[in-house]
């Protein structure tokens, strides 16, 4: 009995395959809800933080600039630069969409992002440290299963919980995976 349930096993595809995995182990598997997104040219403010929690330093300096200036527009932001191992410390950066006439002052720079084609996928955070590592992964193993392939244009990460109703671990991003066909 157990040679045949390996022989069925083993012509199943590798997504059923995981999902068999987690069925055995009690995870809950679920499906990932992808749309594909071309990003239109866009001009941003961003703003940078650095350390151990470097989200909350960028995003506080962007909000109080946007708050500032009377700015609400979409929000993005992205390791810079990454996590290094053996060091808890790494840089984020935080855009929002601005209008031409916008200049950068202070420690803020001003980026001309040429958009690109994205695949999306909405992460629910209570867990920041498992939820975001965990969409993110789910969503590269997506990829590897589609038609499109990996492109070079920044990943991003949409912050869709308005200023104010985010918590550090209760808010929503859109992941933004580039692609390309």
């Amino acid at each position: 009995m157990k040679s045949s349930v390996c022989c069925t096993i083993s012509i199943w595809s590798s997504k059923h395959l995981k999902m068999f995995d987690s069925i055995i182990q009690g995870e809950k598997m679920s499906e990932l809800d992808v749309k594909i997104v071309k990003l239109e040219a866009m001009r941003v403010i961003c703003f940078n933080g650095f350390g151990e929690g470097p989200e909350g330093v960028a995003l506080d300096k962007l909000f109080a600039w946007a708050r500032a200036h009377g700015k609400n527009g979409r929000v993005f932001g992205y390791n810079n630069p990454n996590p290094a191992a053996g060091s808890p410390n790494y840089g984020y950066d935080a855009w929002m969409v601005v209008d031409e006439g916008v200049q950068a002052e202070g420690d803020a720079r001003m980026i001309d992002f040429p958009g690109g084609l994205y695949a999306v996928a909405r992460c629910v955070v209570t867990k920041p440290w498992e939820d975001i590592p965990g969409t993110w992964k789910k969503l590269v193993h997506w990829r590897e299963g589609s038609r499109y392939r990996e492109a070079s244009h920044q990943w991003l990460e949409e912050h869709i919980t308005p200023e104010g109703e985010a918590g550090e671990e209760n808010f929503t991003l859109d992941l933004f995976l580039p692609i390309k066909e």
